[in-house]
C-alpha cells in the first residue's frame, strides 16, 4: 500500500470539503456563520470517517474531445428519446427487446462508469451489468428491429466508449484504446 503525500491528498479534499460546505448550506436553505461552521464541521467529519478511495491516475479533460462527445451525447439523447417514446406510444407497442453484452476495452474505472452513466442516460439502453474484471457490460436494448440494429446499438457503445476516452483518458488509456483497434483490425 503506498502512502499518498499530504500535498496531493489536501489537494483532492479541498474541492470536495468545499463542495459538501455548499450542499450543507444549501440544505439549511439560509447563510449564517453558525451555518457555514456547522458545514465544516460536518465536511471534516465525513472525509475523516468516510474517505473516498482516490481515481487512480485523474481525469484528463480534453476540450475539444468534450465537445464531440456533448454534441453526440445530445443528439442521442433526442433521436432515441423519440425513437422510445413513439414505440410506447404507437398502437402496436414495442415488439422486440435485446439483451447484450458488450466487450468494453478501457480498463479505468472511472471511464468504465462514465460508459456506464452514458449508456444508461440514452433512452432504449439501459445497463444491466457491468463485469470489472472481465470489462463486460451487459444492456437491456429496445426497440429492436432486426440483428443488425443489435450490432449497431452494440458498436455505438463502443463509440461511445472511444469518445469518452479521448475526451478524459489518460495517454495510457488512448493508448489501450488504440491497441485494441488495431488488434480487432489486424483479425
Amino acid at each position: 500500500m503506498t502512502v499518498e503525500p499530504a500535498a496531493t491528498r489536501l489537494r483532492h479534499q479541498v474541492p470536495l470539503a468545499v463542495w459538501l460546505v455548499l450542499v450543507w448550506m444549501l440544505l439549511w436553505g439560509s447563510w449564517s456563520w453558525a451555518n457555514l461552521l456547522s458545514g465544516l464541521l460536518v465536511a471534516l467529519a465525513v472525509l475523516v470517517l468516510l474517505p473516498l478511495p482516490h481515481v487512480v491516475g485523474g481525469v484528463r479533460v480534453r476540450p475539444g474531445p468534450l465537445l464531440a462527445f456533448s454534441g453526440h451525447f445530445v443528439r442521442d439523447l433526442f433521436v432515441s428519446g423519440a425513437e422510445v417514446a413513439w414505440q410506447a406510444l404507437r398502437p402496436l407497442g414495442v415488439h422486440q427487446t435485446a439483451i447484450v453484452q458488450v466487450q468494453l476495452r478501457v480498463d479505468s474505472d472511472l471511464l468504465l462508469t462514465m460508459v456506464a452513466e452514458a449508456t444508461s442516460l440514452v433512452p432504449g439502453s439501459l445497463v444491466l451489468d457491468l463485469d470489472r474484471e472481465r470489462r463486460v457490460m451487459t444492456l437491456h436494448l429496445l426497440p429492436i428491429r432486426d440483428h443488425a440494429d443489435v450490432e449497431r446499438k452494440r458498436a455505438n457503445v463502443l463509440v461511445v466508449e472511444e469518445r469518452l476516452v479521448r475526451a478524459f483518458g489518460s495517454a495510457d488509456d488512448v493508448a489501450a484504446l488504440e491497441r485494441a483497434r488495431t488488434e480487432v483490425a489486424a483479425r
